[in-house]
């Protein structure tokens, strides 16, 4: 992952089951500083927009001299890493093809389940947090293979969105959720929002769970979880649903 403030991970990279499965081996995630790839006393790594604007957008050079050495595995400092002049094509590295690389950005492909899980069966993804106001265009057709949006808003930079990437996609990774079936049991797995659920206490505040969850009859169970799936996906995601399933 390549951004600007790699601090900004220590807390999410590091808790729960994500930090498990790094500690574990199951995954890995590398942080690189943009700012590595930098030439200028002052690691500057925007500039003001050509034709005029408001705000700084981020270089191409710096962020394809990054890429290139993420994706050939070369340290900040080498060759690659310091060219002032991007190739016309950016698409060819060592060993092979660029690994997918994804660029978050307002103007991405929404991020769904059926995304994050095409992006799980890549053996390796390189994500682009972007800054400011925005992100040379150049960047977008040199070096993203992938534009991401994770919402119909604007944040202060990609790596919210980052997280949001990583946490839907690694949890599909095999060893990373202790049970292995829980991810097909999810909202958006099956293509509707998931049934309501419900554990101790049997009654809290007047309110108690429903019947058929303790009546051991577990084709009724069934029944009525894929009802209640059916009916909260209706009412309130019914983008969801084709034509024939919204009444």
């Amino acid at each position: 992952m390549l951004t600007i403030f790699p601090g900004w991970f220590a807390g999410p990279l590091t808790t729960s089951l994500l930090g498990r499965a790094r500690r574990e081996g199951t995954l890995d995630v590398r942080l690189h500083d943009l700012r590595d790839w930098t030439t200028d006393r002052h690691r500057s790594v925007d500039a003001a927009p050509y034709g005029g604007g408001a705000g700084m957008l981020m270089r191409a050079d710096v962020w394809i001299a990054a890429c290139e050495s993420v994706w050939n595995d070369l340290p900040a400092g080498s060759t690659v890493g310091h060219v002032h002049e991007p190739p016309a094509e950016a698409h060819h590295v060592a060993g092979g093809e660029r690994p997918r690389t994804v660029l978050l950005t307002p103007r991405g492909r929404p991020l769904t389940q059926a995304l994050a899980t095409e992006l799980a069966a890549e053996p390796r993804l390189v994500l682009l947090c972007g800054r400011y106001e925005g992100i040379d265009e150049r960047v977008h057709e040199l070096a993203a293979t992938d534009e991401v949006s994770i919402g119909d808003y604007v944040l202060f930079g990609g790596e919210v969105a980052a997280a949001a990437v990583i946490e839907a996609v690694t949890r599909l990774v095999p060893g990373v959720v202790g049970n292995a079936a829980s991810p097909d049991d999810e909202s958006f797995s099956s293509g509707q929002l998931e049934y309501p659920q419900y554990t101790r206490p049997a009654t809290i505040r007047g309110r108690g769970v429903p019947e058929v969850l303790t009546s051991g009859d577990h084709a009724a169970v069934e029944r009525w979880r894929s009802e209640r799936a059916a009916t909260l996906t209706r009412q309130r995601r019914p983008d969801l649903l084709g034509p024939d399933e919204r009444t």
